[in-house]
């Protein structure tokens, strides 16, 4: 049984080197298959990084929901006061912290990046405001934006602002880029199995007189299948790899860049590049693809070669 397995591993490694000498020894093709390939993949992978890029960016926001309460101009420290209590007592559990017009001010230029600017204006702009952090247990979107509402009626409160709901809308919106990118990925996964498929399809014509000789001669369809396999394995890898170099590069090319735009707001976020996960995914992908129209494509074409030589 060992020896069994290890002469059908020889056999298989032998017609993998054969293989990938055929794929060297035409260059010309093999580069513009894996080109192609390469391109087809390396849109929806590039795409995907950068919406979960993005999506990080934002994980920073994902914690428990914050209502703001802009005050009205005027109001004194202690009516302020006054209200947190009484926003505390109305939801309990909740965190309320009264900032005055100066500490909202700093605190804007703290995050802005704006602070040389807003020294030169002659007075504060800002109101006082009330911060609210529901519990957690009326931390669900409808019972938050019930307690906005409520909250908006109270008197000395100018304005009130949920201030996840921009985050929501861009979670919605990276929901729909996600799907976008998986509808984009099957169209253009299609798009490879077609160029592979051609490829293999000129091979076996070319080999035709070849694949006659080995039926005749009682080789097996799967003996005849097995270089062709292995040819859009390599190819679909090849490919892959290719597409990987292509995501690499765009990201070096935009790391710098939003880098700089992320320290100009105040942040330190640095665009991360393709986890291991991603990379070996990518891989198989590729291979996985090339594997599968090799094998739909010589297994139609075997079958009519049959039929006319019959």
């Amino acid at each position: 049984m060992k020896a069994r397995l290890i002469s059908y591993g020889l056999r298989h490694a032998q017609v993998l080197i054969a293989t990938l000498g055929q794929l060297i020894r035409s260059p010309l093709p093999t580069v513009l298959t894996a080109t192609m390939l390469g391109i087809a993949l390396s849109l929806p992978v590039s795409l995907m990084v950068l919406v979960e890029n993005l999506s990080s960016a934002t994980e920073q926001w994902r914690g428990r929901p914050q209502v703001s309460l802009f005050l009205e101009p005027g109001i004194d420290t202690t009516a302020a006061r006054r209200m947190a209590v009484d926003i505390e007592r109305r939801a309990p559990g909740s965190a309320v912290t009264f900032l005055s017009a100066t500490e909202a001010l700093d605190e804007f230029k703290q995050h802005s990046g704006f602070g040389a600017a807003l020294d030169e204006l002659p007075e504060n702009p800002l109101p006082a405001v009330l911060v609210v952090r529901p519990a957690d247990t009326t931390g669900d979107p409808e019972a938050v934006q019930r307690l906005a509402q409520e909250l908006q009626h109270l008197p000395g409160v100018e304005l009130v602002q949920l201030d996840l709901e921009w985050v929501q809308r861009l979670h919605a919106l990276l929901g729909l880029a996600r799907r976008g990118i998986a509808v984009l990925a099957v169209v253009l996964g299609l798009g490879v199995v077609l160029i592979i498929s051609n490829t293999t399809r000129l091979a076996v014509l070319n080999r035709r007189d070849e694949i006659e000789i080995i039926d005749r001669i009682g080789g097996t369809p799967a003996f005849v299948r097995r270089p062709f396999l292995y040819a859009g394995l390599l190819q679909g890898v090849l490919g892959a790899a290719l597409a990987w170099m292509v995501v690499r590069l765009a990201l070096g090319l935009l790391s710098t860049p939003i880098h700089d735009l992320a320290t100009l707001y105040g942040s330190s976020f640095v665009l991360s590049g393709m986890s291991a996960r991603t990379t070996f995914g990518l891989l198989g992908l590729g291979g996985g693809l090339g594997w599968a129209a090799s094998r739909l494509t010589v297994g139609r074409h075997l079958r009519r070669l049959q039929r006319d030589s019959s």
